[in-house]
């Protein structure tokens, strides 16, 4: 008599297979997850990278010296030469928070060229050519409203706040970012880091 030879070869049991891809969802899940976090955290990036640099351009404008044109007699003297924040832009890029919801704005040359040499961007020396996924703010001794919990930056003409402004998902809901500064005996000095409100909305 013959013997029948069997083969013990088994395929995968349905638990086996919905274990696998109950493993693989999770794992498809946390790689969505972590995408989208950096995407955001590359976007807001920008604004942080923005307000420093406004922050900067404000302070180095403080630390110029500004003296007043004068015709002197012999044996005179002039006025001697003073420091002062520039005045505030006269409206943030863009105009409207309507053009970066959920989408970007390309500035144009005439965005960043309101103002004077003691007033708004071109005091600060400030301008931008790539596009923006924030609306950019300068003011003088006043605080983003727009911004909630910022930290006061002083009264009148002793502090100064550059801002962020933005919707990036365009839910109507929108992040804030600020950076401040004082003078304080002569002095300007800068707030330690960027005050950061619902930064991923």
């Amino acid at each position: 008599m013959r013997a029948i030879k069997r083969y013990d070869r088994r395929g995968f049991t349905l638990v086996e297979l919905m274990i696998v891809v109950a493993i693989i969802g999770v794992l498809a899940a946390l790689a969505i997850y972590g995408v989208r976090r950096y995407l955001a955290t590359a976007k807001t990036s920008e604004a942080k990278n923005t307000i420093g640099a406004i922050a900067r351009g404000a302070a180095a404008a403080y630390e110029r010296e500004n003296a007043a044109s004068q015709i002197l007699a012999p044996g005179a003297s002039s006025t001697a030469a003073s420091h002062a924040l520039c005045a505030s832009a006269t409206a943030p890029v863009p105009a409207a928070i309507a053009a970066v919801q959920g989408t970007k704005y390309q500035p144009s040359a005439a965005d960043f060229a309101a103002g004077s040499s003691v007033q708004g961007w071109p005091c600060l020396k400030f301008s931008m050519s790539q596009p923006i996924y924030y609306q950019y703010h300068y003011l003088l001794g006043a605080n983003n409203t727009a911004i909630s919990g910022a930290p006061a930056v002083g009264a009148g003409d002793d502090g100064f706040e550059a801002s962020a402004v933005g919707d990036l998902d365009g839910d109507g809901t929108t992040s804030g970012f600020a950076r401040g500064g004082t003078i304080t005996d002569g002095e300007l000095a800068l707030a330690t880091q960027i005050y950061i409100d619902q930064e991923f909305e």
